[in-house]
């Protein structure tokens, strides 16, 4: 943003920040974020077309071991492109946010040593969501508006996975609403996209399905839909996320007086003593 503007947000003021950021910097968040998920795209193309999708009985055992094998190289991939994907717009948020500047290569290469600990943040971040949907969903719902800062928390003041949780979970007390509505935003602009860009390819595989040649070309085309999707889309959910992270830091820790005062130093709390335990 041109002009720094750090105080207490509306919800509607989170949101319009949000799509303000998007919309002014849309190559730069789209780049971010398409070209890790070129990978994710390239190894779904592979398996399509190399383990093709023809049944069981008439695969080769060799073609079998292949398929498995890309199984796994995509997992891989695919939490490759996620971390660094939602890094590097964390960090590109977090630059234009103060006032700052950055590029597609700079935002990416500062994911460089962060994947590892971002990874355990996912991980112990998605534990804790599920551990609360098998509590009747309605826990889970809860637990993840909590966690909705904790990535920001972890790239931006170098935290480890259990710290991050527990910090996101005191920045968030008293504003899980603002969060639920971030969620519901985004998987309803994901939903959106998802029935733009790869359901009509769906339907065009089920109409094929005698046809295995089409059948291929019209689940890569699905994939290729997908892409779309997630570059699209989920940019949106991250931004707003790091946006509620700062607005949240403003409100409670007078985060607009710290950064005036030190406009160049460290993001992170003055104090990081006393944080409350996620469990308690």
């Amino acid at each position: 943003m041109a002009d720094l503007d750090l105080r207490p947000l509306s919800l509607g003021e989170i949101l319009d920040r949000t799509f303000t950021l998007y919309r002014n910097n849309f190559l730069l968040f789209v780049g971010i974020t398409a070209i890790p998920q070129l990978l994710v795209l390239g190894m779904h193309l592979v398996q399509i077309f190399v383990v093709g999708t023809g049944k069981l009985k008439n695969v080769s055992a060799a073609l079998m071991v292949i398929g498995g094998i890309l199984a796994v190289v995509g997992v891989v991939v695919y939490l490759v492109a996620y971390l660094f994907s939602q890094g590097g717009a964390v960090y590109a948020v977090s630059e234009l946010y103060l006032g700052r500047t950055t590029t597609i290569g700079g935002s990416l290469r500062r994911m460089r040593g962060q994947a590892a600990n971002l990874f355990g943040v996912s991980m112990l971040n998605g534990l804790a969501i599920v551990v609360g949907l098998i509590l009747l969903v309605i826990p889970g719902i809860y637990v993840a508006c909590r966690l909705i800062t904790c990535i920001p928390a972890a790239l931006l003041e170098d935290l480890g996975a259990r710290e991050s949780l527990e910090r996101s979970f005191a920045l968030t007390k008293g504003f899980a609403g603002r969060s639920f509505v971030i969620y519901l935003l985004y998987v309803a602009l994901l939903y959106a996209a998802i029935l733009l860009f790869v359901f009509p390819f769906g339907i065009a595989v089920g109409l094929s399905a005698r046809n295995p040649e089409m059948v291929r070309i019209w689940m890569a085309a699905s994939q290729v839909g997908s892409f779309f999707a997630t570059v699209l889309i989920t940019p949106v959910f991250t931004i707003a996320a790091a946006v509620f992270y700062y607005d949240l830091r403003v409100r409670k820790e007078a985060f607009d007086l710290q950064f005036m005062m030190n406009p160049g130093g460290n993001i992170a709390p003055a104090t990081a003593s006393g944080m409350p335990s996620l469990l308690s």
